[in-house]
């Protein structure tokens, strides 16, 4: 069996798996999209099947971070997308990094949280229009418990300063990485690069996506996503 358990950024929730879902079932993967839980859904984590031989892992940005270790560990491929080891960059841009995120912080504990996540969307769908991205649930309104898993991942995004525990050593890795991402910095596009080579018994492949932003809009990704699978297996 193969097996994919994809897990959303900040901000984000399952659904935007949809796409991907409906590409990847037909071509004989079981898929689970996984759950943070920020707006109405119910928080899922995922677990492995005791037939799945192929294990894979697909994060989008802080999701490399959100998914539990044990689990992670026992990835046989990993496919990382617009993610990152450490958020912040060393030094003075580092310094106005963390200014931004405690900005979205205080923003979540005043009537300014709607603005600063429709911001975030808009920084995120960059360079296309905020109207190329499916409609964002958050956007109606926050719970309580949500508003707060939104204050604490901000949190773990500013104190991220490596590869996530769980990490495996001996996974095949995909890197992909928007050339106009407006989240991640080029910076820390390196620093993954840079612990990923460290880490992994067999470098990681690297694709670049040229006119792309943040969340990866553009559809031929899902493709070159299944054909690296295809050709790792």
């Amino acid at each position: 069996m193969k097996q994919i358990n994809a897990m959303h950024g900040w901000a984000g929730d399952a659904s935007q798996w949809q796409v991907w879902q409906r590409r990847f079932e037909p071509e004989g993967w079981t898929w689970s999209s996984l759950e943070r839980g920020y707006g109405n859904r119910t928080p899922h984590q995922p677990v492995w099947l005791e037939s799945s031989l192929r294990r894979v892992v697909i994060c989008h940005s802080l999701g490399f971070h959100l998914i539990k270790a044990d689990v992670l560990n026992m990835a046989t491929d990993l496919v990382l997308l617009n993610s990152f080891s450490r958020f912040t960059p060393i030094g003075r841009r580092g310094r106005a990094v963390r200014v931004g995120l405690q900005g979205m912080a205080d923003a979540l504990q005043t009537n300014q949280d709607r603005a600063m996540l429709q911001q975030f969307w808009e920084r995120s769908a960059a360079p296309l229009p905020c109207s190329a991205l499916p409609p964002n649930p958050l956007l109606k309104g926050l719970t309580p418990l949500g508003r707060q898993r939104l204050r604490d991942d901000l949190d773990r995004l500013a104190s991220c300063d490596g590869l996530p525990d769980g990490c495996p050593h001996h996974a095949k890795v995909l890197v992909i990485q928007a050339d106009q991402d407006a989240i991640v910095s080029s910076e820390t596009q390196q620093y993954l690069l840079q612990d990923l080579s460290c880490h992994l018994a067999t470098p990681a492949t690297v694709k670049a996506v040229p006119n792309c932003g943040h969340v990866l809009l553009t559809p031929s990704v899902v493709d070159d996503v299944l054909i690296w699978l295809n050709q790792a297996s």
